[in-house]
């Protein structure tokens, strides 16, 4: 993977951001240079406030900033997919679903393409509405509110507003970090307000994350971890977050690589 100094450091940037944590070792090799290419790379963004450096690699500076929604989209691309696929089996015909903004909701958007749910679907996010605009036997209904750039959700005053006069199914959400005392957490106040509106407006809680989610706390506090019925991750959870859905009535799924028929989901 050949690039320049700068779009280096704007991957490693985005990919410890998103993941937590990097290792020297596993960049070398990603892109192609040396060991002390990266420990300079690492360098530059320690100066900048974004990483610190520990033994063997670097970790997030403090609460780290939410990466850009491309980034996102970009990491665990496959995981998401495959999350994706066993949150849908989930669903049922003619449910009405809020499908959250964020990567992760997009990736369940695709999923339902072509699924013959015949859903209703509210959703804060722009992404969201034109993946499944023309989703055959599907309606959907896009919260009112301010676009936030990038991210192409709805928030403010007027999204939360809107989740006030549905009374829906099941909220699919997406969440930045999943913590056992903590519970979900997010980036952004605003988001997360909407997600809370989201939660109060559904009779089912469905929580969509990819492993590498668990063990961060983020600015914002979502809900308790008791809050979901199903979370749907790409691996085993670890034993405190384990424990705690278990003592919580959580339902812990973890999505196949191998696509599960309609009809088989336990």
């Amino acid at each position: 993977m050949a690039v320049d100094a700068s779009e280096r450091q704007r991957l490693i940037r985005a990919q410890v951001l998103a993941e937590g944590e990097v290792e020297f070792g596993a960049l070398a090799a990603e892109f192609g240079v040396s060991e002390m290419t990266i420990r300079r790379d690492i360098d530059v963004l320690e100066s900048k406030g974004v990483v610190r450096k520990v033994i063997g690699g670097a970790i997030a500076a403090g609460k780290a900033a939410e990466p850009p929604f491309e980034a996102r989209a970009n990491l665990e691309a496959a995981s998401k997919q495959h999350i994706a696929e066993a949150v849908v089996a989930r669903l049922t015909t003619h449910e009405t679903v809020i499908l959250d903004s964020g990567s992760t909701a997009l990736a369940v958007a695709r999923a339902i393409r072509g699924a013959n749910l015949e859903l209703t679907v509210v959703t804060p996010s722009i992404l969201v509405a034109l993946e499944l605009a023309d989703e055959p036997g599907t309606t959907v209904l896009l919260a009112g509110g301010l676009v936030r750039p990038g991210e192409l959700s709805l928030i403010g005053a007027e999204a939360m507003e809107a989740f006030d006069r549905y009374s829906c199914d099941t909220f699919v959400m997406g969440v930045a970090g999943i913590d056992a005392e903590r519970g979900f957490t997010d980036y952004h106040r605003e988001e997360s307000a909407v997600k809370r509106a989201a939660i109060r407006a559904a009779d089912r809680l469905i929580v969509a994350a990819d492993h590498t989610k668990f063990g961060r706390t983020h600015l914002v506090n979502i809900a308790a971890l008791g809050a979901a019925d199903i979370l749907v991750t790409d691996g085993a959870a670890p034993e405190d977050v384990s424990a705690a859905a278990a003592g919580s009535g959580v339902e812990i799924v973890t999505a196949s690589t191998t696509r599960v028929p309609r009809g088989l989901a336990t």
